[in-house]
């Protein structure tokens, strides 16, 4: 008497089809999320060039207020070069103010580049010959516009754009504000 049992040709367990297809699913979902992950750090680290890109467009934004508010320019001279005022009209290089005290104009032709200190060097204290500056120049530029705003004989519409590049990726920032012929 031969008894022969039968084997059942559904085994449990996978085949090696079905872990292969496993594995390339799960290392799909890790690459993915690295990625997710690698480009969030891109990011974050724009943030400090976003921060000082829009320090330095209130900076000029200040300085025209100022300027206006203690009588340095009359309102005549409030407006670009191309409408007979004192602000260049293409974009400039940020550079430290010139003899006026004004960004942007004429007599910042020939100052030096604009640095920003980021952080303290190797003695951990800032404020030191030592400390981490970086050159705003020839990465950053600054364009001021000034328009008159139309019906309004007593206003003018300023726009500073700071353009940046980072890596391969170009950014901008724009500030707009309206300024009166009162102070």
């Amino acid at each position: 008497m031969k008894t022969q049992r039968k084997r059942s040709r559904h085994l449990a367990g996978f085949t090696l089809l079905e872990a292969m297809i496993s594995i390339f699913v799960l290392t799909f979902g890790v690459l993915s999320l690295a990625a997710v992950y690698a480009q969030g750090i891109f990011f974050a680290s724009l943030s400090q060039y976003d921060y000082v890109a829009e320090k330095k467009a209130e900076q000029a934004v200040e300085a025209i207020f100022t300027a206006r508010d203690i009588k340095q320019l009359t309102w005549a001279s409030i407006q670009n070069v191309s409408n007979n005022g004192v602000f260049l009209d293409p974009p400039q290089p940020i550079l430290v103010p010139g003899t006026d005290g004004l960004v942007g104009t004429v007599t910042d032709q020939g100052s030096a580049d604009e640095v920003i200190t980021i952080g303290p060097g190797p003695d951990g204290i800032l404020g030191t010959a030592d400390d981490q500056v970086v050159d705003l120049n020839p990465w950053m530029k600054r364009t001021i516009a000034i328009s008159a705003v139309t019906g309004e004989t007593n206003l003018r519409m300023i726009t500073v754009t700071i353009t940046y590049q980072v890596g391969k990726m170009s950014r901008n920032y724009t500030l707009i504000s309206y300024i009166s012929a009162f102070a």
